[in-house]
């Protein structure tokens, strides 16, 4: 089995960057396909970012699309969100997720989650 560890999260003013990381272990992350999603203070979790098993192929909502960059090291088995100009809007709980539908946007295409890591992104 596949374990998710995020980690990277704080707190950043806005046009400010942070860089997500997601470490994995038990299993190859190079046999998944990754995905980022994020869960507001009394909101819905929603889609960030998906990237393919070779890395080749990323997909974002309009939302972060040109701000955040996910991204993968399979060799060190960690995935990246890469988060620029961010904004207060992207405040949240983040949580990185493994499974087998490559640019996957649902939470029910994804098997394995992470714990989750804090942004906070002040005005």
């Amino acid at each position: 089995q596949i374990q998710l560890i995020e980690s990277g999260g704080g707190s950043v003013q806005a046009g400010g960057s942070l860089r997500l990381s997601c470490a994995a272990s038990g299993r190859p992350l190079s046999s998944y396909a990754m995905g980022w999603f994020r869960q507001a203070p009394g909101g819905e979790r929603e889609f960030v970012a998906a990237i393919n098993w070779s890395g080749g192929m990323t997909h974002y909502p309009d939302s972060v699309k040109g701000r955040f960059t996910i991204s993968r090291d399979n060799a060190k088995n960690t995935v990246y969100l890469q988060m620029n100009i961010l904004k207060p809007e992207d405040t949240a709980v983040y949580v990185c997720a493994a499974g087998r539908t490559n640019l996957g946007y649902r939470q029910g295409e994804y098997d394995y989650w992470g714990q989750g890591t804090q942004v906070t992104v002040s005005s």
